[in-house]
């Protein structure tokens, strides 16, 4: 065996050697002493071409050739798996180093590399690992630290569970385990597989047949205690949720007939034993379900990182790119992280183009009905999987089960009560068989700001809901589900702040169910009258967390049950309406549409002779006005507005007829009367339940003062103190958590008033802002109005061509409201960056269509 010169290459041997490595090409294969070391076909070809030529530095290019001949992928893919075979080599653990990239130009092999000719034994006779332990079939992904955690608490706690539900890859990290810390155990490791029971008295005779005593009495307990007194061994007891009770009993007497034994156990549900330490394995990391990842951003996250391994496998050429990143980040979201429902929707690839497979999800059980062959056959589908720990189930935990698949996301233990139960399954019931569940392994408790609340994984719940449907309970059930909604929306109190729990915070956390029970509403076989009242409830949830367009959208549907004769009542349709009429003006503008939607609430609340609504009808109407520009409609339709609030005695409306007198004022030019009023908005009392106070607005009303606040003293010559109000008006926004105040305090205040006192960095700064906002809550018009001011930056940043590309556009999408508010500041805006661009003519053209705007 000699050295190799890392200059010439190395002789072609049938082993290779650097650190504690042995790569076989001949089998490709790499080991670790003599334990095989996982690694991927194409991270192998990478290997194999980098030892072959080590020291030279070869390109991207030439690895990519090397490890797909016959495909075009991108270096991301490189990339990936260069970054596997270091995770996999230790490479820069201890001071050892093997691949090292080389900026601009590709890798290269720099460990100390040998070879020889005489082979290695074959790899079943060179393997140290008891012939039980399983060999891994593939690369572990995403469980180093619970394998590193397990490894220690073992030999201090002497006896570990890990529990998770099926499928979620216990046996691979208690496997992965023995591998890590067996050559610790002078006796090794015994490895005891106990799915096939399904009696507890069975467990001591299988532990007892794995142990080789094929002799034993009727019961083998004290020939398992006298063989292991006096061993150091790990034993391994997977697969344990038929035999609990069996399996905890086994492992009481073996710890007390035989002190240094160390135990692991997997299984669904804790042993209960004396001295068990639980830990929990959870779901790979997944990216969140509606995420704009880049293809590295994506490859952070575990359950990602198996998609695009086992989809390598299954499909030649496959390569996580720009274009597929947002669907395989959506499916490793939509199943819950689980590895072996990730590795099965991958085994699909072959079958399914990847948008067809994230299509066909729903149907998630015929979807994943083949895993690998050699897999145990409750491994081989999602579906046997969970069957597997249905069936061990007593009837009234399979009863909750099944009902507990109607919720559409997680929920607290009141809703599960109210609706679980029935003259069949008691409350006390419930509560005693969804603590089991827990245990099991099938329901999940989160722990959060609103207290613990329990829901299925996904995959649980598709199989749970055809279990629903074929016991015939569906139709109750989600009944009972939407009745309980309904009341909970009417009965919340909306009167507490941000953080403190209470409306917003409870009922966002009960988003996913509100809009389960909608859906149900509207669908075949529901009820249109529980879905218009849902609706109405749940309008100021959508606008305290600015979910516009959900809102207008659920409110169409309701209006169209009103339209069908399915509900009646004129109060539904004037709620509705009044609901529709805000989303339309924050959304899309003042349309012809957001003008009529508010003229009917308010003959409808004048005939019904409702304050509320007419105060909220009165609001759509001057705000409507403001926007098109005709400010004394609106200065009187603000006097009406106090003079409506005055007979309600309401100190919060009051406040808010100042701002709107403010904002008429303001536009008409009477500067003093803005200030005034705006000032009168911010020394009247702060109303106790400010987030629902805004949501009949749109706006917060102190951010809409200090806006307007802002901008009269300017005006007036004082550019100090109307930064300071800007600023105050941002920070308002960001304490009451209201994004369409945010927008406002943004686009109509602080970042007006950067532009004028010419602070580029704070413009900017607010810009992003705006911009972040009004896409994360689908606000078009905010999004636009964010365009433009991106174009007036450009334009101070010495970039005024791209800038006027911008406005323009920002422009043009603003024609179709040709009286916006905020058209002939853009349009000033558009002329000052054409001239800085050198285009006067333009400039000057602009500068008219603004001139004959503000007379109009």
């Amino acid at each position: 065996m000699t050295e190799g010169d890392p200059h010439e290459g190395v002789p072609g041997g049938a082993a290779m050697h650097f650190g504690p490595y042995r790569l076989i090409r001949s089998q490709r294969l790499l080991l670790d002493g003599s334990r095989p070391v996982p690694v991927s076909s194409r991270a192998m070809d990478i290997l194999l071409a980098l030892v072959e030529q080590p020291g030279r530095v070869l390109s991207r290019d030439d690895l990519i050739t090397r490890a797909w001949p016959d495909t075009t992928v991108d270096d991301v893919n490189l990339r990936v798996h260069v970054s596997a075979l270091r995770r996999a080599l230790g490479d820069g653990q201890d001071g050892q180093r093997y691949l090292v990239t080389v900026p601009g130009r590709g890798y290269r092999f720099v460990g100390p590399l040998a070879s020889e000719q005489t082979p290695l034994l074959p790899v079943a006779t060179a393997r140290a690992r008891p012939a039980t332990l399983p060999l891994p079939l593939a690369r572990i992904i995403g469980r180093t630290e619970v394998i590193a955690r397990v490894g220690a608490l073992l030999p201090q706690r002497q006896f570990v569970t890990l529990v998770g539900p099926g499928g979620m890859g216990k046996t691979t990290v208690a496997t992965a385990v023995a591998d890590a810390i067996g050559s610790a155990y002078p006796d090794g490791v015994q490895w005891v597989d106990l799915a096939s029971l399904d009696r507890d008295q069975t467990v001591p005779a299988a532990v007892a047949f794995a142990l080789g005593l094929a002799n034993f009495s009727t019961d083998p307990s004290p020939g398992v205690a006298a063989l292991l007194q006096d061993k150091a061994m790990l034993l391994i007891l997977d697969n344990c949720e038929r035999v609990v009770t069996g399996a905890a009993r086994m492992v009481e007497y073996i710890r007390r007939s035989a002190p240094k034994i160390d135990v692991l156990a997997t299984s669904r549900e804790p042993l209960r034993a004396r001295g068990e330490q639980v830990v929990r394995l959870p779901p790979l990391g997944k990216p969140p379900g509606a995420s704009d990842l880049s293809v590295e951003q994506a490859l952070e996250y575990p359950a990602v990182q198996l998609f695009v391994e086992r989809a390598s496998a299954t499909l030649d050429g496959f390569t996580l790119t720009d274009a597929n990143v947002s669907l395989v980040a959506g499916i490793c979201a939509r199943l819950d992280g689980i590895a072996l429902a990730i590795e099965l929707a991958a085994g699909h690839l072959a079958a399914f183009e990847l948008q067809s497979l994230a299509s066909l999800l729903d149907d998630k059980f015929r979807l994943m009905a083949a895993g690998r062959r050699t897999a145990l056959p409750r491994h081989q589908t999602m579906q046997a999987t969970l069957e597997w720990s249905y069936e061990t189930l007593p009837e009234l935990e399979r009863l909750l089960l099944r009902r507990l698949a109607v919720f559409g996301g997680a929920a607290g233990l009141p809703a599960i009560r109210a609706i679980a139960a029935d003259a069949t399954l008691g409350q006390d019931i419930v509560v005693a068989s969804l603590v089991l569940l827990v245990d099991k392994s099938l329901v999940t408790a989160e722990t959060g700001v609103t207290g613990v609340r329990y829901r299925l994984l996904d995959t649980t719940r598709a199989y749970a809901l055809e279990k629903l449907v074929a016991g015939g309970e569906l139709a109750a059930v989600t009944r009972r589900h939407a009745e309980y909604y309904r009341d909970h929306l009417r009965n919340m109190q909306p009167d507490t702040e941000p953080g403190a729990g209470g409306y917003t915070t409870d009922l966002a956390a009960d988003l996913a169910n509100i809009r389960a029970a909608l859906d149900w509403a509207v669908a075949p076989g529901g009820d249109a009258s529980i879905g218009v009242a849902i609706t109405i409830a749940a309008t100021p949830l959508w606008m305290q967390l600015s979910l516009l367009s959900e809102c207008r959208a659920r409110v169409d549907q309701a209006l169209a049950a009103l339209a069908s004769g399915a509900v009646n009542g004129s109060g539904n349709e004037m709620a509705l309406r009044a609901a529709l009429g805000m989303s339309l003006m924050y959304t899309r503008g003042p349309v012809d549409e957001s003008a009529a939607t508010w003229t009917r609430v308010l003959e409808l609340a004048d005939s019904l002779d409702d304050t509320e609504y007419q105060l909220r009808a009165l609001y759509g109407l001057w705000l409507y006005r403001i926007l098109v520009c005709e400010y004394r409609v609106a200065l009187e339709l603000a006097r009406r507005f106090r003079h409506v609030a005055e007979r309600g005695a309401a100190t919060a409306d009051l406040a808010t007829s100042e701002r709107m007198m403010a904002m008429a004022l303001h536009y008409l030019g009477d500067q003093a009367g803005t200030r005034a009023c705006a000032e009168r908005s911010l020394n009247a009392p702060i109303p106790t339940n400010r987030r629902f106070h805004t949501t009949h607005y749109g706006v917060d009303q102190r951010v809409g003062a200090f806006v307007l606040l802002s901008r009269s003293l300017w005006l007036q010559g004082l550019p100090d103190q109307s930064v300071q109000a800007a600023h105050a008006s941002v920070d308002e926004a960001i304490k009451v958590g209201h994004a369409n105040s945010m927008c406002v305090a943004l686009a109509d205040g602080a970042s007006v008033i950067a532009i004028l006192v010419d602070d580029v960095a704070e413009t900017e700064r607010f810009a992003r802002m705006l911009t972040d906002h009004a896409e994360q809550h689908a606000l078009g018009v905010w999004r636009t109005y964010g365009m433009a001011l991106r174009g007036r930056i450009l334009m101070r940043r010495g970039e005024a061509a791209d800038g006027a590309v911008l406005l323009r556009s920002a422009l043009a999408d603003l024609r179709g409201t040709p009286f916006d508010i905020r058209y002939q500041l853009y349009l000033v805006w558009l002329a000052e960056t054409l001239g800085a661009a050198g285009q006067a003519a333009e400039a000057h053209a602009a500068i008219d269509e603004a001139l004959d705007r503000a007379e109009r």
